[in-house]
């Protein structure tokens, strides 16, 4: 087995090519999300609870806008928390196919490949430019791909927030498996 950093390993043999991406695991900073999913939560609760109390039809309007958008960042915060605290991403070549699983608590679909049928890994380049860019590689998103491959037409991105060295490790070790 290979440790290309904290947060990869690869393992080679003879017919199997096995790459495990855990995320960046920052106790201090999970700790600080899990306070943020918290306090977003016991917002979104007193807003609930309020809304009963109002009579005004416009109140009640803007109460269920902005419940809606709570509830959606809400869902995207409890979603990155989960994968920070116990996610990981599971790339194995065996037999002429590539697997590729993102696993949460052991949980997660495992989605096949055949060889023949997908092109190389490729570096997603990153601009220091680019606003979006920036925040996908920060720690509170689930995101920020940084390699990709085609397979018939549909584009697969993986390797969450991995640095520039650990793309071309796992690029250099999936690419000399494809054909």
């Amino acid at each position: 087995m290979k440790i290309i950093s904290n947060r990869i390993s690869i393992l080679k043999e003879e017919n199997l090519l096995s790459i495990v991406i855990l995320p960046n695991r920052d106790k201090k900073k999970l700790l600080l999300m899990f306070l943020w999913l918290l306090a977003w939560s016991v917002c979104g609760v007193i807003v609930l609870a309020n809304y009963f109390k109002l009579t005004d039809q416009n109140s009640k309007l803007f109460v269920m806008v902005y419940l809606a958008f709570w509830a959606y960042f809400e869902f995207k915060i409890i979603r990155a928390f989960a994968w920070k605290r116990s996610g990981k991403e599971k790339l194995w070549v065996q037999d002429g196919i590539l697997h590729y699983q993102r696993e949460i608590n052991s949980k997660g679909k495992i989605q096949e490949f055949n060889l023949d049928l997908i092109s190389k890994l490729n570096l997603i380049e990153l601009r220091a430019t680019n606003f979006a860019d920036t925040i996908n590689q920060s720690f509170w998103i689930k995101g920020g791909e940084r390699l990709e491959f085609q397979a018939q037409s549909k584009i697969i991105r993986l390797g969450m927030q991995i640095n520039d060295e650990e793309a071309r490790a796992i690029m250099r070790d999936v690419n000399a498996m494809i054909k």
